[in-house]
């Protein structure tokens, strides 16, 4: 809304995203909350697969700066277009009515309002009937195939797992083509974390001009319940171990600093708490960095600086001190 209103949308290209406090009419699940606080990625007016898949790498990557990838799954499933949905509809409705008195008693009460939303039951029962029951890929138009199988192939290419599940649909009509959720089963029946896909149809409904859109959307309670429940090892990412001996401290805390200026972006850890070289040796091999920075009285009388791969990238050497920044943005290339 806030976009159509300030002309961001039309004929113009959008990556956005947001988070802030939202509210839920309905009564709240188990781990969902009357308000909660939502992070949502929404872009517009790119129609191809290339940017699904963007937004969904995005989350992959996400969920292992969270440590937290062993720990979802992603489903993904195509909607088609409204035309597909409707002859699907129609299809679904005539068989779920001849398995009505199967169905629970939420499920009958959707099957003329929002027949597809019966797919998303967890009934046991209904889960039962459903497996016999039509498939919307069987219904999907030639343009709307391509694009699902033009987002797998991407996400096959990028080593995204995933599966495809049939019972996977919107309730609301705006939706359509690519539908997916990153799910979990540590956090008991309602285990969706992350909730994604195209909803072309959006900004139309909405009184703009018909403009494609694609995001997702996460709970953030939800998210902490998960990281909570789960407690991933979260570790920052180090690049550069920096290690100073005897007088070496004050110099080798300006060349960190030096380092962080000068490369955003990489981690650059300074030992602290004093130690022998063995000890700090150890903890700057433990820290997972690619290259250990050493200062000791030497180096300080040399006015060098000893590089030295840790991860077999070479052999051992001394740069001069102006030189360090220089090296280093070479060697992690």
């Amino acid at each position: 809304r806030a976009c159509e209103q300030h002309g961001m949308l039309y004929n113009q290209t959008q990556r956005l995203w947001y988070t802030g406090p939202m509210f839920r009419h309905e009564r709240p699940q188990a781990g969902r909350y009357r308000q909660f606080h939502q992070i949502g990625v929404e872009v517009f007016g790119i129609t191809g697969p290339d940017i699904d898949a963007e937004v969904i790498l995005l989350t992959a990557r996400l969920w292992k700066a969270l440590g937290l990838a062993d720990k979802v799954t992603l489903e993904l499933n195509s909607l088609g277009d409204s035309d597909d949905r409707a002859r699907y509809r129609d299809a679904l409705l005539d068989y779920l009515k001849t398995h009505f008195e199967q169905l629970d008693e939420d499920s009958q009460k959707r099957l003329e309002r929002s027949p597809l939303r019966v797919l998303d039951s967890k009934d046991p029962g209904t889960r039962e009937v459903l497996k016999d029951a039509p498939q919307l890929a069987d219904y999907l138009n030639e343009d709307a195939r391509e694009h699902f199988d033009g987002l797998k192939a991407l996400l096959d290419a990028n080593g995204i797992a995933y599966k495809v599940n049939p019972y996977l649909v919107r309730g609301l009509d705006y939706y359509g083509k690519t539908v997916f959720e990153w799910t979990t089963d540590a956090l008991g029946a309602q285990g969706t974390v992350c909730a994604g896909g195209r909803y072309d149809g959006l900004v139309e409904q909405l009184g703009g001009k018909p403009t494609p859109g694609v995001g997702f959307a996460m709970g953030v309670e939800r998210l902490i319940l998960l990281i909570e429940q789960e407690k991933p090892e979260l570790s920052a990412a180090v690049d550069v171990y920096v290690m100073a001996m005897g007088d070496a401290l004050t110099p080798a805390m300006a060349l960190a600093e030096q380092l962080r200026d000068a490369m955003p972006g990489r981690g650059i850890q300074l030992h602290c708490g004093g130690g022998s070289f063995k000890s700090q040796m150890k903890k700057a091999d433990r820290s997972g960095a690619a290259v250990a920075l050493i200062m000791g009285e030497d180096e300080l009388a040399s006015g060098v600086v000893t590089v030295k791969p840790l991860r077999g990238q070479g052999e051992q050497q001394q740069v001069a001190q102006g030189d360090v920044t220089n090296a280093l943005i070479s060697f992690l290339e």
